[in-house]
């Protein structure tokens, strides 16, 4: 299994490195300019200046290598002085600095960091902000939709057919069908605009601090976690029903009825593990959307997190922040694919990995 991570590693380098190569040629050919926004009245020469301090008047290849290296050195640099710190142990951001603090043996000008054209601030500094907040909504919702949809999915297959079964089958097809910006919209005006039960905007600048504030706090996640678990309990529940239903007339369960096993015991140790190598898959590539953000929900309910952050550099023609985030969540579904193939040979001890 090592020997087997260990390889999986080391594929992953090129595999990331074209990846980050496409991500960069992609953004290069799409259409717009950083000051194009800017007022009419700057002189051409201004402009041009303006772009090569941005750091655009360099050939590609130049500017594709800088930016491998302030991702993969200098951030991580940056990160881990901020682990070691007293703020950084306090969970609290330092103070923004541009540049990677030089030692006294050091010659010339440090390197500089990922700067957002948008913020003119660090991506990285941005990322650590906005990321509390899409782990509040996106994870629970994430959490509570795991929680929910592997009993229904294991009592939908094993009671198939029955009224849970028609339920639980009506229930994910509107989740699959109806589009978060619908069924968010739809429950601001049941649950905010008609009952008036919990806030329509999701207040990013709220802390908790007692009782009260967590109260609260709860009251503004109830409508965002209930849009997302809805639409990954009906997948996750889908894929697990399925997976039940091709263990259930097995060989190996009949065998292991005829030995004296209860129902139980059949059920939910030896179907029910079988059963999870498939769904393993649709859980682990799912992860990286916690850390990705709900997009579109996130903008429905105004939760400053990363999905927003993403859609608003866009719009903003923010070539390094786009850059970045879309490197990070394919450098996250790149790892927990491989966490998923590892955890393979946990649940069957069949597969072996030489």
């Amino acid at each position: 299994m090592l020997i087997y991570t260990i390889r999986r590693l080391l594929i992953s380098v090129p595999t990331l490195l074209f990846i980050a190569l496409a991500i960069f040629l992609l953004l290069e050919l799409a259409p717009g300019d950083p000051v194009a926004s800017m007022p009419l009245t700057i002189p051409p020469e201004v402009r041009q200046l303006m772009r090569e301090a941005l750091g655009l008047g360099e050939p590609l290849h130049i500017r594709f290598w800088k930016w491998l290296v302030q991702f993969l050195w200098v951030e991580p640099q940056v990160f881990i002085d901020w682990l070691t710190t007293t703020s950084g142990l306090a969970g609290v951001l330092p103070d923004t600095n541009f540049y990677v603090s030089c030692g006294s043996g050091d010659l010339g000008a440090c390197d500089p960091r990922i700067l957002s054209w948008q913020f003119r601030s660090p991506v990285m500094d941005i990322v650590l902000q906005r990321i509390p907040q899409t782990l509040w909504v996106v994870g629970t919702a994430y959490a509570v939709a795991i929680v929910i949809a592997i009993p229904v999915g294991v009592y939908s297959a094993y009671r198939q057919y029955s009224w849970f079964d028609n339920a639980g089958t009506f229930v994910t097809m509107v989740g699959f069908s109806v589009p978060p910006f619908f069924s968010g919209v739809l429950v601001i005006v049941i649950f905010s605009v008609q009952l008036n039960w919990f806030p329509s905007i999701y207040d990013t600048t709220h802390q908790v601090e007692d009782w009260d504030s967590f109260v609260y706090q709860l009251r503004q996640m109830v409508m965002p976690v209930m849009v997302l678990a809805l639409q990954i309990t009906s997948q996750i529940s889908r894929f697990m029903r399925a997976s039940m239903l091709d263990n259930l007339n097995l060989d190996y369960v009949r065998t292991a009825r005829a030995k004296g096993l209860t129902e139980n015991s059949v059920v939910l140790v030896h179907v029910l593990r079988n059963s999870m190598i498939p769904v393993v898959t649709v859980i682990a590539l799912g992860i990286p959307q916690i850390f990705g953000g709900a997009i579109i929900t996130e903008q429905v309910f105004k939760v400053n997190g990363i999905g927003q952050m993403l859609i608003g550099a866009i719009e903003a023609n923010d070539i390094p922040t786009v850059q970045t985030l879309t490197f990070i969540f394919a450098v996250l579904i790149v790892l927990f694919n491989l966490i998923a193939d590892v955890l393979y040979g946990i649940l069957d001890p069949r597969i072996r990995y030489e």
